[in-house]
């Protein structure tokens, strides 16, 4: 599903114009986005949480040139769906 797609389906079941909705999805975005940019974690009761995890400092290779790099410690954005979401769908889905 895209976001075209999302935005087409919550038109289509609020009966509110496409361009509304679409800016409505760009600015959750956008301030998901700038809240885990300035360090705080997103939560959201029944969906999930939009948490920033820290990956620690590790050692890597290039293969190329048979040498070992240090990959620093960085953050990185993450999903972590809740408990409910998980169990739908683990229930409803089924297994390929």
């Amino acid at each position: 599903m895209t976001k075209a797609d999302i935005v087409a389906r919550i038109s289509e079941k609020l009966g509110i114009e496409k361009g509304d909705v679409q800016a409505t999805v760009e600015t959750f975005m956008e301030e998901v986005k700038s809240s885990l940019e300035s360090g705080d974690n997103v939560y959201l009761r029944g969906f999930g949480s939009f948490i920033i995890k820290t990956r620690a400092e590790k050692t890597g290779r290039n293969i190329s040139k048979n040498t070992t790099i240090k990959i620093p410690a960085h953050n990185i954005p993450a999903f972590k769906p809740a408990k409910v979401f998980v169990e739908g769908v683990k229930t409803n889905v089924e297994v390929k």
